[in-house]
């Protein structure tokens, strides 16, 4: 009798064939739009650094086109944008990425949605990847993104890259626990 194997955890080897080697890059110098350096940490729930875990973006480009055979709109493509990265967390739980800032996509009823990175965290102890947003501090177009609209009022900020200087954004995601990061159901 076939039965099916149930879930299990992955790691402590995880990052092993999966760490892309430039894949902290995912807009060169010579992309269009503003050039900004997104990083943080990722803590679990007792705040302690995860170490091995992998964090992906996917983006737009700064005019607001996927570099996706999906998004076939009358928008260029950047070919200095390549619109995802993914890497290995340090020792110390760290991450980061180089990029532009994203342009307004259209959310799935149409409306524009602020400029936001779509993330993805997988770890050891953690069965299917989770999947969260990085908006931008001070951007007027958070107020009307139809995803931000959807979660509570008082757990929105853990969606927010802090602003740490002109072009550097700070995104810490809590995996569990008070101030624990939403994630989405995708």
């Amino acid at each position: 009798m076939a039965v099916v194997t149930p879930f299990q955890t992955v790691g402590p080897f995880f990052d092993f064939g999966l760490e892309l080697e430039t894949g902290e890059v995912v807009a060169t110098a010579a992309a269009q739009g503003r050039q900004i350096v997104v990083e943080g940490s990722l803590r679990d729930g007792a705040g302690a650094s995860v170490s091995d875990a992998i964090v992906e973006v996917w983006q737009a480009s700064a005019a607001g086109r996927y570099r996706h055979p999906a998004d076939d709109r009358d928008v260029p493509i950047d070919p200095a944008c390549d619109g995802f990265g993914r890497v290995a967390t340090t020792a110390d739980g760290r991450f980061s990425f180089s990029t532009v800032m994203p342009g307004r996509v259209a959310g799935p009823d149409g409306r524009l949605q602020a400029p936001h990175l779509l993330v993805s965290v997988m770890a050891r102890g953690i069965l299917t990847r989770l999947a969260t947003r990085i908006y931008f501090e001070s951007e007027p177009a958070n107020a009307d993104d139809p995803i931000l609209e959807i979660v509570p009022e008082n757990r929105r900020g853990t969606l927010i890259a802090r602003l740490a200087g002109s072009n550097r954004y700070v995104f810490d995601v809590k995996l569990q626990g008070p101030g624990e990061t939403v994630f989405f159901d995708v």
